[in-house]
C-alpha cells in the first residue's frame, strides 16, 4: 500500500478522535460548565447524548467525505483543507439542527448545544490539521507523498507547470524527469533540472525504473494510435495517463465526461460561478462587504479627498466606462490620482514612476486607497469584491483579437481586487499571464479563496504604481 494510503487512514482516525473530544468538550460547556443557561428539562448525561454525537461525528465525516478531504491529493494543502472542513461544518450544523425539526429526537438536540458543537469541532479540527499538515510538509515525509510524473515531450505549458509545482512545497506532485514525444521530439528544450529519463521507445523500463506515478503527454500532434498505445502502457504499469493541452486551448479544469444517451462525451461544463448557490453566497458576501467597506473607509476617502484638491484643485473624483458580467458596460468610480490632463493623449495603463500621478496619488495607488469609491460599485451590483479586474471597452476591443480566451474573463463580476493583482499582474504587465490568473480564480472559485484574495491585498503591493 502506498505511503499516502497510510496517512489518508491516519488524517481521518485523527478526525474522529478530534470530533469525539470536541463533541464531549460541548456537552461540558453547554450542560456543566454553568456558562450557559439550564432549564429543569435539561438534567442530561454524557451517556444520553451518546448517540447523537456519534450521529453528529458521521454527518460531518460523510460531509466531509463527499467533499474529497480524504483525497491524497489533498494530503499536503491545508488551504484546500481548511476550505472543505469550513464547509463541511457548516453542512454538518445546517443538517445537525434540520435532525431536530423533521425527527422526534429523545432526548432533543439543544440548539446552544449544536451551536457550540459547530465552533468547537471547527476550531478543534483547524488546529489539528494545521499541526499534521506541517508534520507532513517535513522533506522527509512528504518526499513519499508527491506523485512522481513523467513529461512525454516537452513545451511552454509543461515549462509553467513545472514552475508551478516548483514553487508550492504543497503540491503533492514532483516533475521527475522526460522523455521525447511520440514524434521523437520535444517542441522547445527542457530546462537543465529536469533530467531526460532515455527515449520514447524505452518508456516500459522507464516508468518502473523512477517508479512513475503519473505520465503526462504535452504533445497533440502526436497520431491517434500512439496516444492511444501510451494509454494502454500506462494501464498495464499502473501509471495513470494525463494530456495536458494548451491552455488557450480550452479551460481545462471545466473538462467533464458527458453521456447523451449513452454516448460519452468529453465538454467544459459550468463554472463554480454559474450555479446559483455559489452566486448567492458570493452576492451576500458583497453586499455585506461593501456596507461595512463604506462606512469604514469613510474617513479615509474624506482625508484622501482633501490632500487631492490640495494638491489639484478640481474634481476629486472621476469614473470611467469598463466593461462588467457578460460585456455590460458600467461607470467605475475612483478617487483622483493623476493629474486633470493626464490622458489628453487617449488612455493607457499608469507605468512606474509615472510623471502624470499626484504626489498623493502615489501614495494611495500603492496602498489601493484610490479604488476605495468602488464599493459603491459593489453595492449597486457592478461589481464584486473579489474578480478579475474591468477593463475599458475600447481596449478589450483590441485584446479580445489578440489574446485567446480572453473574453471568458467576463464569465463573472469584476472585482475591486482579483487573483491576478495579488500576485502582482496589474497596469503595464503581461496580459497573458494575467488572463492566465483570471481564468485559474473562475475555475477554481470558493469563498475561501475570495478570503484569501481579500486578505493578500493589503500585504502585497507589487506593481501598484
Amino acid at each position: 500500500m502506498p505511503a499516502s494510503h497510510h496517512w489518508v487512514g491516519i488524517s481521518l482516525l485523527g478526525d474522529l478522535a478530534v470530533l469525539g473530544a470536541a463533541l464531549a468538550a460541548s456537552f461540558w460547556l453547554r450542560f456543566r460548565s454553568g456558562w450557559m443557561p439550564i432549564s429543569a428539562t435539561d438534567p442530561f448525561t454524557l451517556a444520553d447524548y451518546s448517540g447523537l454525537m456519534l450521529i453528529g461525528a458521521m454527518l460531518l465525516i460523510l460531509s466531509f467525505n463527499s467533499r474529497h478531504l480524504y483525497s491524497e491529493r489533498n494530503l499536503l494543502r491545508y488551504r484546500k483543507v481548511a476550505s472543505i472542513i469550513l464547509s463541511g461544518c457548516t453542512f454538518g450544523f445546517a443538517a445537525y439542527l434540520a435532525l431536530s425539526l423533521v425527527l422526534r429526537i429523545d432526548p432533543p438536540i439543544s440548539r446552544l448545544y449544536a451551536v457550540t458543537a459547530y465552533v468547537t469541532c471547527l476550531g478543534s479540527l483547524l488546529t489539528w490539521r494545521w499541526g499534521f499538515h506541517h508534520f507532513l510538509q517535513r522533506e522527509s515525509v512528504a518526499k513519499r507523498l508527491r506523485q512522481r510524473v513523467l513529461l512525454v515531450g516537452w513545451c511552454p505549458d509543461a515549462e509553467r507547470l513545472r514552475e508551478v509545482i516548483s514553487r508550492d512545497r504543497s503540491h503533492p506532485y514532483l516533475v521527475a524527469g522526460c522523455v521525447p514525444s511520440p514524434l521523437d521530439r520535444y517542441q522547445s528544450d527542457p530546462p537543465d533540472d529536469v533530467p531526460c529519463l532515455g527515449t520514447f521507445l524505452d518508456l516500459p523500463k522507464t516508468l518502473r525504473e523512477h517508479q512513475i506515478d503519473i505520465l503526462i503527454l504535452t504533445d497533440l500532434q502526436a497520431e491517434t494510435s500512439d496516444i492511444i498505445a501510451l494509454s494502454q502502457l500506462c494501464e498495464r504499469e499502473f501509471v495513470q495517463f494525463k494530456i495536458l493541452p494548451s491552455f488557450f486551448q480550452i479551460l481545462v479544469s471545466g473538462l467533464r465526461m458527458e453521456t447523451i444517451s449513452g454516448v460519452p462525451i468529453l465538454g467544459v461544463a459550468e463554472l463554480a460561478l454559474d450555479r446559483l448557490g455559489a452566486r448567492a453566497i458570493k452576492a451576500t458576501v458583497d453586499l455585506c462587504g461593501a456596507l461595512v467597506g463604506l462606512i469604514l473607509s469613510a474617513p479615509i476617502v474624506a482625508a484622501c479627498a482633501v490632500l487631492v484638491y490640495l494638491e489639484s484643485p478640481g474634481p476629486i473624483f472621476y469614473h470611467q466606462v469598463r466593461m462588467g458580467r457578460k460585456g455590460k458596460h458600467f461607470k467605475i468610480y475612483k478617487i483622483r490620482s493623476m493629474g486633470l490632463d493626464a490622458e489628453t493623449d487617449g488612455p493607457r495603463w499608469a507605468a512606474k514612476d509615472d510623471p502624470r500621478r499626484l504626489k498623493i496619488g502615489a501614495f494611495m495607488r500603492e496602498w489601493n486607497l484610490d479604488e476605495l469609491p468602488q464599493f459603491w460599485n459593489v453595492l449597486k451590483g457592478d461589481m464584486s469584491l473579489v474578480g478579475p479586474r474591468p477593463e475599458r471597452p475600447e481596449l478589450i476591443e483590441r485584446f479580445k483579437h489578440e489574446i485567446p480566451y480572453y473574453n471568458a474573463r467576463h464569465g463573472s463580476k469584476p472585482g475591486i481586487t482579483g487573483w491576478a493583482q495579488v500576485h502582482g499582474l496589474r497596469g503595464n504587465t503581461s496580459l497573458t499571464e494575467r488572463i492566465r490568473y483570471d481564468l485559474y480564480y473562475l475555475e477554481n472559485w470558493s469563498i475561501w479563496l475570495d478570503c484569501q484574495i481579500m486578505v493578500q491585498t493589503f500585504l502585497k503591493r507589487d506593481n501598484a504604481y
